[in-house]
């Protein structure tokens, strides 16, 4: 096509270009329906967007050997993105425009007496498709460019409402009931804190976790700290807390403390103390999940690491000092015991022993220790001291 004839065809394009628009408008809105409701972008902004669109076409057919500014197709695709439209569905505005455009170029010169003007025109087809295509290259940069912006902003946004959550920070407009609310908890769900140990600095190490959480039908929040990733999950059913302990434990070479459950939103602090606490009671360098005591007395005894160390030691200070063989067995039992509720027969059906054997390493504390199971004064003081050697455990750890 000669210059002459291609600013003909351009010019005539230009003549007939608000019936193309239109055309390109009437066709996007029967075809997309996310266009027809106005919820994502108006008609009249629409009816902008693809003018503008379209111009940017002509002008770039019009001067071939100028070099393309992408602003227009940039803009485009930013603003899609912004306004949560899918990019398939932007994209497929652009391909009715360009479509209806060239429709219009083969129809006009199919009625050119000159059967030159329809060659010339294929001939230089190559040119046209390129200018389609680094439109839509400009479009979908910028599109996923923003929407990556977005993500990141959202990100920020939501370990923002985790930090007041695990702070319980109040302020003028927000506080933890807010931040729940925003997170997007359910207000009847009982939540829980997660405490991992990062892998390297500031390294997640449970990447994915929540778009995993979010794929089973969980909502979370997190934030990641140079030591720690930390989450607050909501349980929206009775048998959710095993649901999100069964992904926690898909993670190989991760240590997790988990605090027990809880429905008051103004707790969280406390939890996360909690679930640190049975973070720190997992061996380094082994894949853990530990969920903490759901006991008061586990809590109380939390609170106060210093106490708890004093406390192991004036009432499990002579099974400590066994042997190191006997002393493990001693105090398994010890913890077995009080978590299968004083049965001797459940607990040795999971220490894989006889129950006269539970009974025997029972008598064995009772000698060591002074104390008594049968005294409930005395049973206290056990069940104490065995939460309390967990949490001196915390210090051994660290050290190591």
């Amino acid at each position: 096509m000669s210059t002459s004839d291609r600013d003909e065809a351009i010019a005539w394009v230009e003549h007939h270009l608000p019936d193309l628009i239109e055309k390109v408008y009437a066709r996007s809105i029967d075809t997309l329906p996310i266009y027809r409701d106005e919820k994502h972008i108006s008609h009249d902004e629409l009816r902008r967007s693809i003018e503008d669109n379209l111009r940017f076409l002509v002008r770039a057919l019009r001067h071939p050997e100028a070099p393309l500014d992408p602003a227009v197709p940039e803009q485009t695709g930013r603003r899609r993105a912004h306004q949560g439209v899918p990019l398939p569905e932007v994209l497929q505005v652009y391909r009715i425009g360009f479509g209806i455009l060239w429709g219009a170029l083969v129809e006009r010169a199919t009625k050119d007496p000159r059967t030159e003007t329809l060659t010339r025109l294929l001939s230089t087809s190559t040119r046209i498709w390129d200018v389609a295509e680094e439109h839509a290259t400009a479009l979908t940069e910028a599109y996923r460019a923003a929407t990556a912006e977005i993500i990141i902003a959202q990100e920020h946004r939501r370990a923002a409402l985790v930090e007041v959550l695990l702070t319980g920070h109040v302020s003028k407009d927000a506080g933890p009931w807010e931040a729940a609310s925003l997170l997007g908890f359910p207000s009847d769900a009982d939540l829980i804190v997660v405490a991992a140990q990062t892998n390297e600095v500031a390294a997640e190490s449970l990447p994915g976790i929540a778009r995993r959480l979010a794929d089973q039908g969980f909502v979370s929040g997190w934030r990641l700290t140079p030591a720690l990733q930390l989450g607050v999950v909501a349980l929206s059913r009775p048998e959710a807390l095993e649901e999100v302990l069964t992904e926690l434990r898909g993670y190989t070479g991760a240590r997790v403390g988990v605090s027990p459950p809880f429905p008051v939103r103004t707790d969280a602090p406390r939890a996360l103390r909690l679930a640190r606490a049975a973070l720190s009671t997992t061996g380094r360098g082994r894949s853990a999940v530990r969920v903490f005591s759901p006991s008061p007395i586990a809590a109380m005894i939390a609170a106060d690491p210093h106490e708890a160390e004093r406390l192991t030691d004036e009432v499990l200070g002579p099974v400590l000092h066994l042997p190191e063989g006997d002393r493990d067995v001693i105090l398994e039992t010890l913890e077995t015991y009080i978590d299968t509720g004083g049965s001797a027969a459940d607990s040795a059906a999971l220490l894989h022993c006889h129950p006269n054997t539970v009974r025997y390493r029972l008598r064995r504390i009772e000698e060591l220790t002074g104390r008594s199971f049968t005294r409930p004064s005395d049973m206290a003081e056990l069940t104490a001291a065995s939460y309390g050697l967990e949490l001196t455990r915390i210090a051994q750890h660290r050290g190591s």
